[in-house]
């Protein structure tokens, strides 16, 4: 299997997103015990989140090999493309998952159990539900948002207030985020039969319930700084940057149409990191 496949396999991109993001969440963690940051542990929760999001996008590719046929920007992936077996997936993603795992629960017994809790969420609970209801989004809003929790609980050693804002965070942003991707990808998604729209279309409710995820966002991008574990100034950008993704959902609710909604999504993109690191870099402590 060449490296293409392998990225392909892990859907490395969102993985690289992911772990990321709990990469950050660790290092506010790690500053709200007070203690110096234990790079070790850092460098462990990077590769263990690696190979526990890796195993987890495995296993839903494997669940949906027969859709990724029907779809113009997965059937080249390796297994629909033959470039791979199921067991072999299968065998590769069961090494990663308990790698990973155990990488993670070296560090403490709760970052453990929420890793191994995401892969089953996010493979045997939201991958089947993108067939059934569009429902499918907030429950895979769950995992997806567990880690920034993870990262922080690796830091912290335990779930408190902080934990939560992060998790929050991330688990509002997802539904922008997710349905600008699915107005986008529509006509592609259907072929496999995914219902991810709010609607099922492209049309003025889905369109709404873009527009009110986001404006849900100001406020909790805010979290950090309204209850004090942040500078007022992070307050002051995370609300600039959440005008700004509200600007952007404000038009694809006006216009309707995919260049609108391409600019959500890729808006999208760069607001989670930014608002992260400066939670980050304008930390104050507990």
């Amino acid at each position: 299997m060449s490296w293409k496949d392998f990225s392909k396999l892990i859907k490395f991109r969102l993985t690289f997103l992911v772990v990321f993001s709990a990469s950050v969440t660790f290092l506010i963690g790690s500053k709200a015990t007070g203690n110096p940051i234990n790079w070790v542990h850092w460098g462990k929760l990077i590769i263990g989140g690696f190979l526990v999001t890796g195993a987890a996008n495995c296993f839903n590719e494997i669940i949906e090999k027969d859709l990724d046929k029907l779809m113009k920007r997965t059937k080249d992936r390796p297994i629909p493309a033959g470039h791979l077996t199921t067991g072999q997936a299968l065998i590769l993603g069961l090494m990663m998952g308990i790698i990973g795992t155990y990488l993670l629960q070296s560090l403490n017994l709760t970052t453990g159990l929420l890793s191994v809790f995401s892969i089953l969420f996010y493979a045997f609970a939201y991958t089947p539900l993108k067939r059934i209801s569009p429902i499918a989004v907030f429950v895979g809003a769950i995992p997806g948002a567990l880690p920034p929790l993870i990262g922080y609980v690796a830091g912290y050693g335990t779930v408190d207030e902080i934990a939560l804002i992060v998790f929050g965070i991330q688990f509002v942003w997802q539904f922008p985020h997710f349905w600008a991707i699915a107005w986008v990808l529509d006509d592609d998604y259907k072929l496999a039969g995914f219902r991810l729209l709010p609607t099922g279309k492209r049309d003025l409710g889905s369109a709404i319930f873009t527009f009110i995820s986001t404006v849900i966002l100001v406020p909790v991008s805010m979290l950090p700084s309204l209850y004090h574990h942040a500078s007022d100034w992070v307050g002051y950008v995370s609300l600039a940057l959440s005008l700004v993704f509200l600007y952007f959902a404000l038009i694809l609710l006006i216009k309707r149409d995919i260049p609108s909604a391409k600019k959500v999504m890729f808006t999208s993109f760069f607001y989670l990191p930014v608002v992260q690191l400066i939670f980050l870099f304008g930390f104050i402590g507990k």
